[in-house]
């Protein structure tokens, strides 16, 4: 079962009936708006990009993009870069493989954002959401949903973070503005 996530909101990364999740896929899906324009209405492709940045106590210590898709350690690993989305409502454009028994203990919280490398605003994006998956059954446990449709350029996603012995996800939905991973620095330290 699916839980539609708001801003803000944690669950646990326990499965059901007992035990930790394994291995989880941070999933992105969008669409572009379609435009009214002189002849009717069109759309513009929009380069979204997902990416994955692991911190140790506030500090980043690697990242997972389009330019460098599997973290140093082997854990966390991107399916590849998407230029045109399409997919909105149904399954990702982009993807992150978080392998949570891999993650080194001093790694306590991964980041996951997406920004419009083509500058594009979330004005011209639609049916845009991020959303957890159980890779090792395919079921689909989280998802939240990038509205707001503003005039930014990127959201801080969500985060998976240690929380005891296990993890959590924590859906984040904060707009920023920035064409990679490293312009939202400034954006993501609030939530560490």
């Amino acid at each position: 079962m699916t839980v539609n996530m708001t801003k803000g909101q944690a669950i646990s990364l326990e499965k059901k009936g007992g035990g930790s999740l394994t291995q989880v896929r941070m999933g992105l899906g969008w669409q572009a708006a379609p435009r009214r324009g002189l002849f009717g209405s069109r759309t513009r492709e929009i380069d979204l990009d997902a990416s994955a940045v692991l911190f140790a106590e506030k500090q980043p210590v690697d990242v997972v993009f389009f330019r460098h898709l599997v973290s140093d350690d082997g854990s966390v690993r991107h399916t590849g870069d998407n230029l045109v989305g399409g997919v909105g409502q149904g399954g990702d454009d982009e993807a992150i493989l978080v392998d949570l028994q891999r993650v080194p203990v001093h790694i306590d919280q991964i980041v996951f954002t997406v920004n419009s490398f083509t500058g594009q605003t979330f004005q011209e994006v639609q049916n845009a959401f991020c959303r957890l998956v159980d890779e090792t059954n395919g079921q689909e446990l989280a998802r939240y949903t990038l509205d707001g449709g503003g005039q930014y350029t990127a959201q801080i996603m969500a985060k998976v973070h240690r929380a005891g012995a296990g993890w959590q996800m924590t859906a984040l939905g904060s707009a920023a503005n920035g064409r990679t991973f490293q312009d939202l620095m400034p954006a993501i330290l609030p939530h560490l």
